[in-house]
């Protein structure tokens, strides 16, 4: 039997479920999150807004700016998890294998669905009108578009997904995908992130091809990621589909010694929490949809607060600002704090957010 996994992501999910309900707002960059009048941050932004180079956690000040006719719209997160689970209903009818890794993806695997096939390119090519019903029941029943990769792998499958966005279905043969992975950036891989690209720029390594081509040991650039991360640059991933035993979340605190509201010192704290998650998040290969400040007053009082994503967040600097506004937005430092802490959940696979062709 092959492996057939489809990765399925809905386009812009938040933005198009306003642009849905709200058809005054179809065609227009609509910006999800806080105004930029006030302190706040981008939750989601339409593919129109994406245009000016508007994205998820960036300050809404600033996407004010890069989109001076954007259209700021307040986030409906009870809203936007209910049409989740109405579009996961409907993947539920293709008694697929299913893992859901966020609110708006989810891996499925059709290897035990479809018929038998001759060859791995034989079952990719049986699961095609499989993927077009689904694409239509979504777009019909729920009035919102999915892009659909096809591939043998999970690694495959999201990069076909990234491919040809928005309503795009890609299938990447088993016979094409080390041809295809050539001319891609090497930060489109699973697990390189901005330290890591950094990394292998100064090595000389720009593209995936690259990466195929290199002849030396990977361990002094990436450590040991090396061996994974030769295997994923040919297109290899025997990783199966998560069925709930994975982890939930990360984070750190500390308890200061003398209660404090002292700025920089929370700051300070604030960013070696960020650098400690976003250095384990990087060892799992992870990104994270939620990010959640908790504090603890003198009298033993806690509270925290928490602020969604629609694009996963993997960089330390991200974690940070997105707990400093959290700080900020709620003033959670207006009598001296016992404990500070900074976590991020709806953890998700860490991968570019799409492709550059080349």
């Amino acid at each position: 039997m092959f492996r057939v996994i489809f990765h399925l992501d809905m386009d812009a999910f938040y933005a198009s479920i306003e642009q849905r309900d709200n058809p005054a707002l179809r065609g227009r960059p609509v910006i999800v999150g806080s105004p930029p009048t006030q302190r706040g941050v981008v939750a989601a932004a339409s593919y129109e807004a994406r245009k000016f180079g508007v994205r998820s956690a960036l300050p809404s000040v600033t996407a004010g700016r890069l989109c001076p006719k954007g259209v700021f719209v307040a986030p409906r997160m009870e809203a936007y998890r209910a049409e989740s689970r109405e579009i996961m209903k409907i993947i539920a009818t293709f008694r697929a294998t299913v893992e859901q890794v966020s609110i708006d993806e989810a891996y499925l695997d059709l290897s035990g669905v479809l018929p038998a096939a001759d060859d791995p390119d034989d079952a990719l090519r049986q699961s095609l009108p499989m993927a077009r019903e689904l694409k239509r029941r979504i777009r019909a029943e729920r009035g919102l578009n999915a892009t659909i990769g096809i591939a043998g792998n999970k690694l495959l499958a999201k990069l076909a997904s990234d491919f040809q966005k928005p309503d795009g279905l890609t299938l990447i043969p088993e016979r094409d995908k080390v041809l295809f992975l050539r001319p891609l950036p090497a930060r489109v891989i699973h697990g390189i992130g901005e330290v890591t690209e950094k990394s292998l720029i100064a090595a000389g390594i720009r593209t995936v091809g690259d990466l195929q081509d290199y002849p030396g040991d990977l361990r002094p650039l990436v450590g040991s990621f090396a061996e994974r991360l030769r295997r994923f640059a040919f297109g290899d991933d025997d990783r199966p589909l998560e069925l709930g035993d994975e982890i939930k979340s990360v984070s750190a605190e500390e308890t200061f010694l003398k209660d404090t509201t002292d700025r920089p010192q929370l700051r300070a704290c604030l960013r070696e929490q960020s650098v400690d998650i976003a250095e384990r998040l990087k060892r799992r290969l992870l990104g994270a949809h939620t990010v959640q400040v908790k504090v603890r007053y003198s009298d033993f009082t806690t509270l925290t607060r928490q602020i969604s994503m629609e694009e996963p967040v993997t960089e330390a600097r991200d974690i940070y600002r997105l707990g400093c506004f959290l700080l900020a937005r709620d003033r959670l430092v207006h009598r001296p704090l016992r404990l500070l802490g900074l976590g991020v959940s709806g953890l998700t696979e860490s991968t570019s957010r799409q492709l550059t062709l080349f």
